[in-house]
């Protein structure tokens, strides 16, 4: 089942810019630093972003994202960027950049949507990490992680609780869904927010590497249950559940994409828009 995470979706597809990634080290971890040389955080790296630079968060595609790269700095993606002036993004785009690295090299990788518990001790803050096939496992890592600051491998992250377990364990009433979210200080966390969550790992997974803030669907707590348990059990290696759950995304037109999603984005804009 890892074939399909080798070939690039219309969200990781580089395009014309593929050779770019082509130069990109080899090795993981210097691989990511790379990756935080192009993008750099709306919020997390504490610059104030407006106008036409915060709407950078709302490009969907790897392309278009080396596209404005490329107008700034039209060189190797090694080579420094002062970090004010590279594509603002968030956690899914330092991940799906790695990610649509590593395909290009043949290496199955997906993003996955969940959450972090290493930023903070009492709040886990909705994050999407890559995770690649190292062979023998999947492995996650989190690209927009500076290794110096963190006391872990940012290139192996058991950590990490993806949006299926962090329901699952909300459904079975062992943590406080509030205390899951984007922010403590903002409206969007708790049991909606999981629910969400959920509908956003089985989208990623299947190839539709959305942002973060694109709503379309309906998801039930029901189904929610029903995705959530499929994808547990295809994270433990059972094909007939990953086949599963990609034969439901795909056919039940209340969860798959038709074309279109509400963006409700942190840059202001609110509207629906063609992917």
């Amino acid at each position: 089942m890892t074939q399909r995470y080798r070939e690039q979706t219309r969200f990781s597809d580089p395009g014309r810019f593929g050779e770019l990634l082509d130069d990109l080290p080899e090795d993981l971890p210097a691989l990511m630093a790379a990756v935080r040389n192009v993008v750099v955080h709306y919020r997390a790296a504490g610059i104030a972003f407006t106008g036409p630079r915060l709407a950078e968060i709302d490009t969907r595609w790897v392309s278009r994202m080396l596209e404005l790269d490329q107008r700034r700095f039209p060189a190797p993606l090694a080579r420094p960027r002062p970090e004010a002036d590279r594509v603002v993004g968030c956690c899914r785009d330092f991940s799906l950049l790695t990610v649509a690295a590593l395909r290009r090299r043949g290496v199955p990788a997906r993003t996955r949507v969940g959450f972090s518990p290493y930023f903070a001790e009492d709040w886990n803050y909705d994050h999407v990490v890559a995770e690649y096939w190292n062979g023998r496992r999947w492995v996650f890592a989190d690209a927009q992680l500076d290794p110096a600051a963190f006391p872990f491998d940012t290139a192996d992250i058991p950590q990490f609780i993806t949006a299926a377990q962090a329901w699952t364990s909300h459904r079975r009433g062992l943590i406080d869904a509030d205390r899951y979210g984007v922010d403590p200080a903002l409206p969007f966390h708790g049991h909606q927010f999981l629910l969400d969550s959920v509908l956003l790992e089985v989208a990623h997974r299947n190839g539709d590497e959305v942002l973060l803030w694109d709503q379309w669907g309906a998801i039930t707590d029901r189904t929610a249950d029903e995705l959530a348990e499929l994808l547990l059990a295809a994270d433990q290696g059972d094909a007939p559940a990953e086949r599963r759950l990609t034969e439901r995304y795909r056919s039940d037109p209340s969860l798959h994409l038709d074309g279109r999603v509400h963006c409700l984005s942190p840059s202001g804009f609110d509207g629906w828009v063609a992917v």
